[in-house]
């Protein structure tokens, strides 16, 4: 379970690597395109969170009728 732990850890960026990156953005793209970024980036997990409950409600339905039919 601790190996897990670690593991896991390893795999994100500290606070200092999260700096440069975003600084790093900043000099590339400039300060007015990445609040578009930001917020194209926002839309995108939006759209992908509905459709990916949309998808799991789905499914939920179709074994709920499944089950029913057992039943009966």
């Amino acid at each position: 379970m601790e190996f897990l732990l670690s593991s896991l850890v390893v795999g994100i960026p500290g606070g200092a690597s999260l700096f440069f990156i975003a600084l790093i953005a900043l000099i590339i793209f400039g300060p007015k395109k990445l609040p578009e970024f930001g917020r194209a980036a926002g839309q995108t997990l939006r759209e992908f969170k509905n459709a990916t409950n949309g998808m799991m409600k789905e499914h939920d339905e179709s074994d709920k009728k499944d089950s029913e039919k057992k039943e009966q």
